[in-house]
């Protein structure tokens, strides 16, 4: 993969011609990682000092060190673990700001730019089945997508070495024509032992957030800088 500026924007070159398929993740790269981030940084601590009777500081302290405990597992993704484990009702605490989800800009151009070129386009997931039907039901992304693989399904996360595998199982692909996006390189590094031939990474998952800058994988801000190699091709 190559890169070159063209009025201001950063253009990713592709051999598309090499690609037929694409699995994709969903936080962070289809959708603004912000809800996420404010939910469980933000929403959740709240929520738990008002049941626990904890000051906001400490109940977000508690909070993020049981998240640390679990980060990269089945667990950490999962609406019922939480919970069971906080006594709230996480699917209602999602909803109460569900306002905040929202797709990143050009994605839906990108998506319906792969199916001109009939290029297979595949959510693939860490996403807990509640998560996802809500954030699905928020923005209308299935109606792009060819298929939808949420990790719990396959009982392992992106993050794990058996999931490759198990994914294969239930949607086969090429590893050497699959391109696989995601913003978390812990899972890209699953997918490149796996055998990825073509990775990106998101460096813009938040977008209040920061830049995370990467030399680990070719790496795109936005789903634009794809868009014009992808309808040369």
């Amino acid at each position: 993969m190559a890169a070159r500026w063209t009025g201001g924007t950063r253009l990713i070159t592709i051999d598309w011609q090499s690609i037929d398929t694409l699995f994709l993740d969903m936080d962070g790269t289809l959708l603004d990682l912000y809800f996420d981030n404010h939910f469980w940084l933000e929403h959740v601590p709240r929520r738990y000092a008002e049941r626990t009777g904890l000051s906001p500081a400490e109940a977000k302290r508690q909070l993020l060190e049981r998240y640390r405990s679990v980060e990269g597992t089945l667990e950490w993704y999962c609406l019922d673990h939480w919970s069971r484990e906080l006594g709230l009702d996480i699917l209602l605490l999602k909803q109460e700001v569900d306002h905040l989800i929202a797709v990143h800009p050009h994605v839906i151009d990108f998506l319906e730019a792969l199916r001109e070129r009939d290029k297979r386009r595949v959510l693939v997931t860490n996403a807990h089945q509640k998560a996802l039907a809500l954030k699905l039901g928020k923005t209308r992304l299935g109606g792009h997508l060819d298929a939808i693989v949420s990790a719990h399904s396959l009982g392992l996360p992106k993050e794990d070495p058996g999931f490759w595998p198990r994914l294969h199982a239930v949607e086969p692909f090429d590893p050497e024509r699959t391109l696989f996006v995601d913003d978390n390189a812990a899972v890209l590094r699953s997918a490149q032992a796996y055998g990825f031939r073509w990775l990106l990474a998101v460096t813009v998952p938040d977008s209040r957030g920061t830049e995370h800058s990467t030399s680990e994988f070719p790496s795109v801000r936005h789903f634009a800088e794809l868009i014009p190699g992808l309808r040369a091709a």
